[in-house]
């Protein structure tokens, strides 16, 4: 019992805690609207899993005996955020604004724009996944839960539940904040204010990537 709440309690602690994911999801919310950042927080939850599944393996203590296995990743998820936050900077294509996007989905729908849909879908799928499997953040709080706070004796059966709370509970928190950000106000405020939003999220994201690239170093 006492496991079950320490696994509990930090996984709710470190999912809150600000970071590439949160700057990921509201850049989503912001930029395409609340399916998107649905999305990205369903590939967020997706990428927990590759850590999981890695240390459940062992692979987790091999990164922490082997600095330079851990540098790498490091070094990766640094220049990945790096790149997307130069993308939101460089990026001069106006949001429609959400009077106008309700206009566009209330007629009818073709095929054309149905797969667009589900390509923008598929596209911010990828970006949550790459974003969590990328961040040394959250291999930091799965093998360190799981090398310091689960018990050697728990099983395969124990360690994938765990496994899947974290999951569960990285999906809830960043589908909720996908709901904040791209709600009619919210997002008709960050639309407003858009060139000031793409310097924020990405100058954020970018030096979320440069101070990676610092601690690698």
């Amino acid at each position: 019992m006492q496991e079950l709440l320490a696994v509990m309690t930090i996984t709710v602690l470190a999912v809150i805690s600000p970071g590439a994911d949160f700057a990921m999801v509201t850049r989503a919310s912001w930029r395409h609207g609340r399916r998107a950042g649905l999305w990205v927080a369903v590939g967020i939850a997706a990428g927990v899993q590759v850590h999981v599944a890695y240390t459940l393996v062992g692979v987790g203590l091999l990164i922490g005996q082997l600095p330079w296995l851990f540098t790498v990743i490091k070094w990766i998820g640094a220049a990945y955020l790096a790149y997307i936050g130069w993308r939101t900077l460089k990026d001069r294509s106006l949001v429609v604004d959400v009077t106008q996007e309700r206009r566009a989905t209330a007629s009818p729908v073709s095929d054309d724009s149905d797969r667009a849909r589900w390509r923008e879908a598929a596209q911010a799928l990828r970006t949550g996944f790459f974003t969590n499997a990328l961040n040394p953040k959250t291999t930091l709080f799965v093998v360190s839960t799981f090398t310091q706070v689960v018990h050697p004796g728990t099983g395969w059966a124990l360690g994938l539940a765990y496994g899947a709370f974290m999951s569960f509970a990285h999906w809830v928190w960043f589908s909720l904040v996908a709901l904040g950000f791209s709600a009619g106000w919210m997002r008709a405020a960050m639309i407003r204010r858009q060139h000031l939003v793409r310097r924020s999220i990405g100058g954020a994201l970018m030096a979320l990537g440069g101070l990676l690239a610092m601690a690698a170093r």
